[in-house]
């Protein structure tokens, strides 16, 4: 969850490989039951070896049974149900093959029309045409989602808009590439991600923005206005958001008493309706899966924008989790059983939320209590939530006036404490999360203490921090925005 690591470690992965060759079990296999690991099933000695002796015995006891059993008629009659089994799988992969002769072959994602395709080809010439070039058809899994108004724009449109990607319009830089301020006609301003040449992960976040961004419409995501696509360039044109992202308010005490209790609590209300979009009233069911305060841009009315889709993922109308072998995102900001064990479904926005609701009251990031004895701002919330001093977790520079909002300010603390819970199934949904914020007469329930965050034994004292990088093996975008 920290990207921290030592020979402790291997030793620890030793333990779960030792147990599952013993068992015979994978360390998920029980996370559905009340033990939720192999782990915690092993920590019962006599539960544990009962369910060794009482599995020799069952396999001594199918043996023997299935060597009295089994006779020449009985292999009779599995031969015959398996020759006609593999005659009907031949018919079906014949018939298969013979449809997909007839269909047109299509990639998953289609960037151009028929008509535009040119314009790939473009990027060798030197002299740019500053015409637009038309629209996108949008594809996403192999379906047409959206044959919309996004427009395609050449190399010399965006590179005459940006004033040919000048250091003065730069507004930032970070995994996928640079961010440029710039200007097209009926559009004053826009905001340009650049691809960088050498970012193989970006080219597979643009692809992945474009097909699931172009088709969402809600005041509280940030709207694409067009691509290009030229050559070795690869661009997206988004809306221009002036008061930069929330990280450069909240964590920059310069800043921080720009945002007031009432501004801060409309950002919390705006990401939270923003993600049950996502979650449920899109015609997409979407997976953010790096929602972090530095991914929230904010507009000139400070309304919140989610922006950055290249690691989201589209969920079918009865998919309710997915296991990834590529675990992307933000330590501090993914949920335990991502973060362990690659699995993810819309609680895992729900945790993200949570980290940032914390955040957003605070004024601290996650990870700034990492060397104290609290772990995590998570821990820290929870120790005064438990000793009844959750209000000394308000940002010192608004606490003096929000004194009239102390009850709105505690049951936000409350909400948070609740999206940050262990386990998914103990997390409340983004539509219950949305009603507990805006209704006073919703009943909450009592979050219990989050384990996975708030507790460091003594012996985690060897993992060095201090002054030193923390290596991680995951995948994170990370924009640094410069103030002017």
């Amino acid at each position: 969850m920290e990207g921290l690591f030592s020979v402790k470690s291997d030793v620890y992965s030793f333990g779960v490989l030792l147990l599952e060759i013993v068992s015979g079990r994978r360390n998920t296999s029980l996370r559905s039951t009340e033990h939720l690991s192999l782990i915690g099933y092993g920590i019962i000695p006599s539960a544990f070896c009962g369910s060794l002796n009482s599995k020799f015995a069952s396999r001594q006891a199918a043996a023997a049974s299935s060597k009295n059993k089994l006779s020449t008629a009985v292999i009779a009659v599995i031969s015959v149900a398996g020759a006609l089994f593999a005659v009907i799988i031949l018919l079906l992969l014949w018939k298969f093959k013979a449809k997909l002769k007839v269909l047109p072959t299509t990639s998953s994602i289609s960037w151009l029309r028929g008509g535009d395709t040119s314009t790939l080809n473009a990027g060798k010439s030197t002299e740019f045409s500053t015409d637009a070039s038309g629209s996108v058809d949008v594809y996403a899994e192999g379906n047409q989602v959206n044959r919309s108004e996004l427009r395609l724009l050449n190399l010399g449109c965006v590179a005459a808009a940006t004033n040919n990607f000048s250091e003065e319009n730069k507004l930032g830089k970070g995994g996928f590439g640079t961010v440029y301020k710039g200007s097209l006609p009926g559009l004053p301003q826009i905001a340009v991600k650049r691809l960088s040449r050498r970012s193989t992960q970006g080219l597979d976040e643009f692809k992945n923005e474009i097909s699931l961004i172009a088709k969402l419409q809600h005041r509280n995501l940030v709207r694409l206005l067009g691509c290009c696509i030229e050559g070795e360039e690869k661009m997206l044109v988004y809306e221009y958001m002036p008061n930069k992202s929330l990280d450069f308010f909240l964590f920059n005490p310069a800043n921080q008493s720009l945002l007031d209790w009432r501004k801060r609590f409309t950002i919390i209300e705006g990401i939270a309706r923003g993600l049950l979009y996502l979650h449920r009233d899109s015609r997409l069911r979407i997976i953010h899966r790096d929602l972090k305060a530095s991914n929230i841009l904010l507009d000139e009315d400070m309304i919140p924008k989610i922006s950055d889709f290249g690691m989201a993922r589209i969920f079918g109308g009865n998919e309710n989790e997915e296991n990834t072998a590529r675990v992307v995102g933000t330590y501090g900001y993914m949920s335990p059983e991502y973060a362990m064990e690659g699995l993810f479904s819309v609680k895992s926005d729900v945790y993200s939320f949570g980290v940032l609701l914390l955040e957003i009251v605070s004024g601290r990031r996650n990870t700034s209590l990492r060397s104290t004895e609290h772990l995590s701002l998570i821990g820290y919330a929870w120790h005064l939530w438990n000793e009844n001093r959750a209000v000394d977790l308000i940002d010192p520079s608004i606490a003096e006036t929000c004194s009239q909002n102390e009850t709105e300010l505690l049951r936000c603390i409350h909400v948070g404490l609740l999206c940050v819970q262990d386990y998914a199934a103990s997390r409340p949904t983004m539509p219950a999360v949305v009603l507990m914020l805006e209704s006073e007469a919703a009943n909450l329930q009592l979050p219990v203490q989050p384990i996975f965050t708030s507790i460091r034994r003594p012996v985690d004292t060897e993992f060095g921090t201090e002054g030193q990088d923390v290596a991680s093996s995951n995948n994170v975008t990370i924009t640094m925005l410069e103030g002017r």
